[in-house]
């Protein structure tokens, strides 16, 4: 909430007033809503701002509100045209910056608009070319690296796939291997058990054979 000043006002508190009423004429706003702005910074009601504008320092400004009354009428008009709103924009920008001294006639003043328009379009045409060159050669160079990738992708799964095929053949023969050397000692366990089984015979002193034990 905007407190309510009691005090007079200062030399500052006119010139505020003054500056952003005279802006917000210039740029087509209404009084109130300058009135509302003014309130805001200086912590006065909007409507003590509109009586000490209307009763003091409008008179002191005169000139000024007919100099923003015809700068918005000169936006207004340009705005309507095809490319009259980037025109007025560029143009009432450099006018308030050289603090409205220059003295242009409209014809000389809508040329040197044109004029700056074109110049300002142009560059920023420049700059677009070089940014959209710089993207397609960005784009470019990220495509030739994903072929590359994509290349390099389809080499390794080309090798993963036969490194997994020689490693099925050689698990394969690994499992082949055990089952016959477990064959194998299964055999050679049986053959030892059988020499043991087997009858043995030796010949005695009178020639005569007997089975040992």
């Amino acid at each position: 909430m905007t407190a309510i000043r009691q005090d007079a006002w200062t030399a500052d508190d006119d010139l505020i007033l003054a500056e952003v009423t005279l802006r917000h004429i210039r740029e087509g706003s209404t009084q109130l809503a300058a009135f509302e702005e003014v309130g805001e910074k200086i912590g006065r009601t909007s409507a003590a701002c509109g009586f000490r504008w209307n009763s003091c320092v409008r008179k002191k400004y005169e000139a000024a509100i007919q100099l923003a009354k015809a700068q918005r009428q000169k936006r207004n008009y340009f705005k309507k045209q095809p490319i009259g709103a980037q025109v007025a924009s560029i143009a009432l920008t450099d006018h308030e910056e050289l603090n409205m001294k220059a003295d242009l006639s409209e014809d000389s003043l809508s040329i040197d608009m044109v004029i700056r328009f074109l110049r300002q379009w142009r560059n920023n045409h420049q700059d677009a070319t070089r940014q959209l060159k710089q993207l397609e050669k960005e784009l470019q160079d990220k495509d030739e690296i994903m072929l590359r990738l994509r290349q390099e992708n389809d080499y390794l799964s080309k090798q993963v796939n036969e490194v997994q095929t020689d490693y099925r053949t050689v698990n394969d023969d690994y499992k082949a291997l055990i089952q016959i050397m477990d064959r194998a000692r299964r055999l050679a366990i049986l053959s030892d058990d059988e020499e043991d089984n087997k009858t043995r015979f030796r010949m005695d002193a009178n020639g005569n054979l007997e089975r040992i034990e």
